[in-house]
């Protein structure tokens, strides 16, 4: 498969289609796209403090168990291997829990704002005049994120409601000044 790359003596950009003799197609609306960025540094910073903690915990209750008296038995042995899993658990679910509200971006067309999470799933949602995302609660500036995250709540094109976690200002909030 060959990709055409076409020659532009200028700075902008030039479509590849356009500029293969192709016949433009039907219009496609520009979308805005939002990143999420403080959010993430929000959750990404919080997963490591959680696993950081959660490994100092599984290496104290490591050594703790090997300097007790019996602790290399063979019993010992299969409770470590259950407190191994336990812990492999919880780790998994720190991640989901801290990665799963926080979409990537919001890619904002006239037609819809679509919602890209943290797995690459797409979520549409009507257009960014018909909704208006509730605000659940807002975490200020601080060491996890450079800027103030909120939690909103927005209901899809299907009733459902999602919740996310959103940069502060990202989309128009409803009841936005009641929050200081």
């Amino acid at each position: 498969m060959r990709i055409h790359r076409s020659k532009a003596t200028s700075g902008e950009p030039v479509d590849a289609a356009a500029g293969a003799g192709a016949s433009p197609g039907p219009a496609t609306p520009k979308s805005d796209v939002r990143w999420n960025q403080a959010a993430n540094e929000r959750a990404h910073r919080l997963l490591l403090l959680y696993l950081g903690t959660l490994a100092a915990l599984y290496v104290a209750f490591l050594v703790l168990d090997r300097e007790a008296p019996g602790g290399t038995s063979a019993t010992a042995a299969t409770g470590m291997l259950y407190f191994s899993v336990i812990a492999a658990f919880l780790a998994a679910g720190g991640i989901w829990v801290a990665l799963g509200p926080v979409p990537r971006r919001l890619e904002v067309t006239p037609r819809a704002v679509v919602v890209v999470e943290a797995l690459g799933t797409r979520r549409e949602f009507p257009p960014l005049e018909e909704i208006r995302p509730s605000l659940v609660r807002r975490y200020p500036q601080s060491f996890l994120s450079s800027r103030a995250v909120d939690t909103v709540e927005i209901t899809d094109s299907s009733g459902r409601r999602r919740t996310y976690q959103l940069e502060h200002g990202i989309v128009p909030l409803r009841d936005a000044s009641d929050v200081p």
